[in-house]
């Protein structure tokens, strides 16, 4: 069996979407763990109503970024996953972990990249005037959010949207699209050396 570790920090809503995605068999896998930065993400909830494996590993109980991240390793060791995927998780990996899994790690991203690295995507697509906003899919190296891209979702931004809005619409996009690239990763018809993988 597929094993999927989820990173989550917040809500976990694509949590959800892979759970659910692997309850329907559109996965053939099963989330092993999932583990959080953050113990009031409500994202361990939904680990919990689901009777999945989960683990808190609070980031503010280490003095540095990389005592964390061993933390992270030793936990992710013991699962040992064959993918593992950040679904809104806030940190930012060190080598400690990217090295320990090489071309194991994807994460969502809610821009179209290389645009908009980092926080904030949703207001800059907005401030400036982009007619075009999306969710990347890519492998997770030393660079913010400058790994190898998978896969990308598109919209175009409606005329006098607002931030919510626009957010809500990326969530919808991201809902479907995580759950499938996941998906490709357990078949084997996705790994490192694949170019970009279109989707929408």
């Amino acid at each position: 069996m597929f094993k999927i570790a989820v990173l989550i920090s917040g809500n976990g809503s694509n949590l959800e979407a892979i759970i659910n995605a692997c309850k329907n068999n559109i996965i053939n896998g099963s989330v092993d763990i999932v583990i959080s930065n953050n113990p009031d993400a409500y994202g361990i909830q939904r680990a919990k109503n689901h009777s999945l494996n989960y683990k808190i590993i609070d980031n503010k109980k280490f003095e540095t970024r990389e005592d964390f991240d061993r933390a992270l390793v030793e936990e992710l060791k013991y699962s040992n996953p064959d993918l593992i995927v950040l679904a809104g998780f806030m940190r930012i990996l060190t080598p400690v972990v990217i090295e320990a899994f090489k071309n194991k790690i994807i994460n969502i991203h809610p821009s179209l990249l290389p645009k908009y690295p980092g926080l904030d995507t949703h207001n800059s697509v907005i401030k400036n005037g982009d007619l075009k906003h999306g969710v990347t899919i890519h492998f997770v190296n030393e660079v913010l959010d400058g790994g190898q891209i998978i896969a990308q979702g598109e919209l175009s931004v409606n005329p006098n949207e607002t931030e919510k809005q626009l957010k809500r619409r990326i969530h919808s996009i991201e809902h479907i699209l995580l759950p499938k690239i996941v998906s490709k990763f357990a078949d084997g018809s996705i790994d490192v050396n694949n170019i970009i993988y279109e989707v929408f």
